[in-house]
């Protein structure tokens, strides 16, 4: 799987193009990845009817809560109405700057899931916590509270997204040989809390300061399944 993240950028005229221009000339099979875009909610329905090829669009988000008195949000059920049938939950921003807890991200993993959405949860440590060797323990956490919320059977529909927020828009990127390190520690993780099958089956995400310069050698990684993209999603070189 190749995901991009649009986070907060792009307006209506991107929205129009970027698909029209990227998107839709991508050559890939759709059997062997799957390819995501998550725009800004704003942009989401501009995205969707501009997008052909078998690309997915996705949110970044959904709301803990459903319909109702809940001023500025945006529900599984409105977003499954759209036909959207991906979705983040879990980015580092979500969890730093919008205070969001590892409670919350794995409750919103289950809403989506249960209402048959497919998601890509993302898990990754700070750097004091790299530097400090608590790498396995901060994704072991987040994944954890993932797995007290999921059945077994519903980590069909679930992908990790290992982003080491110390290389999200930094410009710094685990050495091909760390990443895997961490994939595979990850893997390990989720074949004795989760299930063998789960283990082999689950699609884990490297992301951070991924781009057309660093993504064949990160991808020939064994336990490396893909990308979530960041700022290079938003650029031609995402082709």
């Amino acid at each position: 799987m190749v995901g991009g993240n649009w986070k907060c950028n792009g307006n209506l005229a991107f929205a129009k193009s970027f698909p029209a221009e990227v998107l839709n000339t991508l050559k890939f099979d759709p059997k062997k990845v799957d390819v995501v875009v998550a725009p800004t909610a704003l942009h989401l329905s501009t995205v969707q009817a501009n997008t052909k090829n078998n690309v997915h669009v996705a949110t970044q988000n959904l709301s803990l809560t459903g319909d109702g008195a809940f001023t500025g949000e945006f529900s599984v059920g409105m977003i499954r109405d759209m036909g959207v049938t991906h979705t983040l939950t879990g980015h580092s921003e979500r969890r730093s700057l919008f205070g969001e807890t590892d409670q919350d991200v794995a409750v919103k993993t289950k809403i989506a899931i249960e209402n048959g959405m497919n998601v890509m949860v993302c898990i990754g440590e700070q750097l004091e916590e790299r530097e400090t060797g608590k790498t396995d323990e901060v994704n072991a956490r987040q994944l954890q509270a993932v797995a007290d919320e999921l059945s077994e059977g519903q980590w069909g529909n679930v992908v990790v997204a290992y982003e080491p927020v110390w290389a999200i828009g930094t410009g710094k990127v685990a050495t091909p040989q760390v990443a895997q390190e961490t994939h595979a520690e990850i893997r390990e993780w989720l074949a004795a809390n989760v299930s063998k099958e789960a283990a082999a089956t689950v699609r884990i995400l490297y992301g951070g300061s991924v781009s057309d310069a660093n993504a064949a050698e990160l991808i020939a990684m064994e336990d490396i399944d893909g990308f979530l993209v960041g700022g290079a999603s938003l650029k031609p070189a995402f082709h």
